[in-house]
């Protein structure tokens, strides 16, 4: 769509879970080499033009105090994660002026300094993407639209573990909160 218009005074990059030990399952609808791809051009031209980039990542602190263990029909996995895993993928760096936010939830806001950090560089829109669309990157866009921020969603940048759960996110909540474009739009744009 050409209806895209964008600030770059007041826009950053959010990228959620692009590490390795998430990156190394299968997803769907896209492969998660094809989400790195797409996301890392949203990276190399948001640096090219001095946009800020947030690479986050999930990891459990060392003692597991802070994971939630909700009753509930699924129970979440536990135990150790592997040494590496929540190590940001080399495609997606981070580059010298990247911030690094390290969650230990679902969202990127809850206990981070996400917000903080874009509201003080006077931060009203963000371009999301990553993995997985309906867990990792709605949780934060949630907070997001609760927080007023606008948002802008790579479609073609974010996965899930079904090409199911990804549409129903794709077609039913992110129109109600954002735009969904493709990475090639969201670049035409810039």
């Amino acid at each position: 769509m050409s209806d895209l218009v964008i600030d770059v005074r007041a826009i950053a990059l959010v990228v959620i879970d692009l590490q390795k030990g998430i990156v190394s399952r299968q997803t769907a609808p896209y492969a998660s080499d094809v989400v790195v791809k797409n996301a890392a051009a949203l990276a190399a031209a948001f640096r090219k033009r001095g946009m800020p980039v947030f690479l986050v990542r999930v990891s459990p602190s060392a003692d597991g105090k802070d994971a939630l263990r909700p009753v509930a029909d699924v129970a979440m996995p536990s135990g150790a994660s592997p040494p590496g895993w929540a190590d940001i993928v080399s495609e997606m760096g981070p580059a010298k002026d990247d911030f690094v936010i390290t969650k230990r939830q679902w969202g990127a806001f809850h206990g981070t300094e996400l917000d903080l950090q874009l509201r003080r560089r006077s931060i009203t829109t963000m371009v999301l993407c990553g993995i997985a669309t309906n867990i990792g990157v709605e949780s934060t866009a949630r907070f997001a639209y609760e927080y007023g921020y606008q948002q802008i969603f790579a479609e073609d940048a974010m996965s899930a573990m079904s090409a199911e759960e990804h549409s129903m996110t794709i077609t039913r909540i992110f129109p109600r909160i954002g735009l969904v474009r493709t990475t090639n739009a969201i670049l035409d744009a810039l």
